[in-house]
């Protein structure tokens, strides 16, 4: 199988890719064309079909689908011109293949996690988080999670990794910084995406749920906290009033989707933390995705509001 971080302008391809999104697009001639997007484990890949009429036989998105197409570039990425599609047949193809997957060890990360949980001294905040991480049924899902659609750690265990990371910042942030109250920020770290297991579909989908799209996991987390500690038994108002805020404040602003902008040291620590994770992680992914290329400058990135290179001189 040749995987989609393999592709090379050029390249005339005959394989299997799970089809992630189909539309029916009009150029502005007013023709119709089919667009989509194909992924495997290693990425994403638009695809376009021009040509509507013989070798395109029916397949809806979400399905594997075999392709006969050519690798082009099309302002700096990738794209292929497919001339034929049909859906692939079950024992074609390994599941596994398809689904994005972090790189990292997941049995190690969980229990570096269980590690930070373990150094929280505050019998209320580690109750808390005992009762979330060390439940097997939560711990399963969580594991295997994504942190997003698309702009980072959108793959399986992202949100895993994310919020290990996310954690080990803060982690260092309170040794570097004595005033942060510890216990606070770590257990706000490793809780703040908390609301993306129901903000976000499993693979293969991973996309919006209606929660998420109504509600976002900030407030969906918060909320799945805040439920959380009312079955802990005198659990301070204080603390507890302290914790959503860091939840609700971890974007750092309004115009980012923060309910709440940071009111709390902790809270600024935590979207400082949570900032970093993910802009290193989108700028990485973004070298990832062009090295197939050997592309110095990778052009305008949105998430990053930049135009950015990914090789060094």
């Amino acid at each position: 199988m040749k995987y989609i971080n393999e592709l090379r302008e050029g390249d005339n391809v005959s394989e299997i890719y799970l089809c992630k999104k189909k539309d029916m697009l009009q150029t502005k001639a007013g023709k119709n064309y089919l667009s989509l997007i194909l992924q495997d484990k290693t990425g994403t890949v638009d695809g376009k079909v021009w040509d509507l009429n013989g070798g395109i036989n029916h397949f809806e998105s979400m399905d594997f689908i075999k392709v006969e197409a050519q690798v082009v570039s099309f302002q700096g990425n990738l794209q292929m011109n497919i001339k034929r599609i049909r859906k692939a047949d079950e024992g074609e193809y390994v599941v596994g293949d398809y689904m994005p997957t972090t790189s990292k060890d997941q049995d190690e990360m969980y229990r570096e996690l269980l590690r930070l949980v373990d150094s929280v001294e505050d019998k209320n905040y580690h109750a808390l988080l005992d009762g979330f991480f060390r439940d097997k049924e939560f711990a399963i899902k969580f594991r295997d999670h994504s942190a997003a659609k698309s702009i980072h750690h959108g793959f399986i265990g992202g949100l895993l990794e994310h919020s290990l990371s996310v954690a080990k910042l803060c982690e260092f942030y309170t040794k570097q910084y004595p005033i942060l109250n510890h216990d606070l920020l770590i257990t706000a770290a490793l809780l703040h995406d908390i609301g993306k297991l129901e903000e976000l579909s499993l693979f293969p989908e991973n996309d919006y749920t209606d929660d998420g799209q109504l509600l976002g996991h900030i407030v969906i987390g918060a909320n799945m906290v805040d439920r959380a500690m009312d079955k802990i038994e005198g659990f301070p108002k204080i603390k507890r009033t302290e914790l959503i805020h860091c939840i609700l404040a971890h974007h750092g602003e309004l115009e980012y989707g923060s309910p709440k902008k940071p009111a709390l040291i902790e809270a600024v620590a935590l979207s400082f933390a949570d900032n970093t994770d993910a802009k290193i992680e989108t700028f990485a992914e973004a070298i990832y995705g062009a090295n197939a290329t050997g592309t110095e400058w990778l052009g305008f990135n949105r998430a990053l509001d930049s135009n950015i290179r990914g090789t060094s001189k």
